[in-house]
């Protein structure tokens, strides 16, 4: 399955402190009203505190899979405007559920973090602070819901725009990029690193939590378990290591960090999220942030390109 968030910061190009300008009319990703990928109309929100506009469209479909035509789209978004009223405060985030119980849990997560960041008093003194609160009180919450994560999570990519500032808060394998123009080219940045036992650190993190750490291959004895050496997502994405408890064929999560999934948590998966920040330019054009469902299909120069 795949969700895909795109925005595009359009600047004026002769100052981006004048408000004596008028905004051009900059749109070169639609074609009469409507993003080219998406197929959908863009919708447009300004950022008075740094003189420019963001134009944004979601996209959200099924993914194909020919053994159960049945599946239901899993992913949710979320887009909030105007967080605390402030018309330069904006809000993105994109959740992949997986599980039984995943669409409830993806959608309640995606309801729930926004309104606890947005309820934040401290949210502009400490936005990163205010990140991680949301995150763990949201996990907290959905824990104690009806909704059963015992299986059953999202993971959460999200961005924050503060001013000219992006807060990205990652918690799983879904992935947030820039593009940025160098001289004639527009190359892509991660602007997250997906959490998963192919990055060494969250492998030796989550062993030492108590989780085996195999791919479905080695847990079937076809290939040896000893092997602690996964190659790359691009490599081995069919079979990736996972995340197993020490006596038995569960949770099998590819993550190792998510919200929700309480039989996870005790082997080391968490909610914590990692954040980065990143000051916009001119040289921004735009970011793109999507579940895994587009990047395991996708490289991050790959998305870039398409929009």
């Amino acid at each position: 399955m795949g969700c895909v968030n795109s925005k595009y910061c359009s600047w004026n190009p002769w100052s981006l402190n004048d408000d004596s300008q008028q905004y051009p009319k900059v749109d070169p990703c639609s074609f009469q009203g409507k993003h080219i990928l998406t197929k959908r109309s863009l919708e447009s929100v300004p950022v008075p505190s740094h003189n420019f506009h963001l134009e944004y469209s979601v996209l959200t479909q099924r993914g194909y899979y020919p053994d159960s035509p049945d599946k239901e789209n899993q992913d949710s978004f979320c887009i909030r405007t105007q967080i605390q009223g402030n018309p330069s405060i904006h809000f993105f985030g994109v959740f992949d559920g997986h599980g039984e119980f995943g669409t409830e849990c993806s959608n309640f997560v995606k309801d729930r973090l926004v309104d606890i960041l947005a309820n934040d008093p401290a949210l502009l003194d400490d936005p990163v602070k205010a990140f991680n609160s949301a995150f763990l009180a949201t996990n907290d919450e959905l824990r104690n819901s009806e909704v059963d994560d015992s299986g059953s999570g999202t993971t959460a990519i999200t961005v924050l725009i503060v001013g000219d500032t992006l807060f990205v808060a990652n918690v799983g394998d879904s992935r947030a990029v820039i593009a940025v123009k160098e001289g004639n080219q527009i190359v892509a940045e991660d602007l997250s690193y997906d959490q998963t036992p192919f990055r060494r650190d969250e492998c030796e993190r989550v062993k030492l939590c108590g989780a085996r750490v195999l791919s479905v291959d080695q847990v079937e004895g076809l290939k040896d378990p000893n092997i602690q050496t996964w190659g790359n997502e691009e490599s081995q994405g069919g079979d990736p290591p996972r995340l197993w408890v020490q006596d038995g064929m569960y949770p099998g999560t590819a993550f190792t960090r998510s919200v929700g999934d309480d039989d996870a948590a005790q082997i080391g998966v968490i909610a914590d999220p990692e954040v980065s920040i990143l000051q916009l330019t001119p040289h921004h054009l735009f970011f793109a942030i999507a579940s895994d469902g587009v990047f395991d299909s996708l490289s991050s120069q790959d998305v870039v390109d398409m929009v």
